[in-house]
């Protein structure tokens, strides 16, 4: 969906790259993708890291709770 904007802003569409490093990122480890592919340029690495992290509060939490199942 799209919001609406404050009047006077703008703002820019998501670039191929991102678009294309947050799917990478959502579907496969940075590793896997390393494996795969024999040369991947500098910049779209640092795409794919970028959007391997979590983005808000809430998930990083979940992701660095810490559960062995042994309780």
């Amino acid at each position: 969906a799209l919001g609406l904007l404050p009047l006077g802003k703008t703002q820019s569409p998501e670039s191929l790259l991102d678009i294309a490093a947050r799917k990478v990122a959502e579907k496969w480890p940075f590793q896997r993708v390393e494996e795969r592919f024999e040369r991947i340029p500098e910049p779209v690495q640092r795409r794919i890291v970028y959007w391997s992290f979590p983005r808000s509060e809430r998930e990083i939490c979940m992701y660095s709770s810490f559960n062995t199942g042994a309780e």
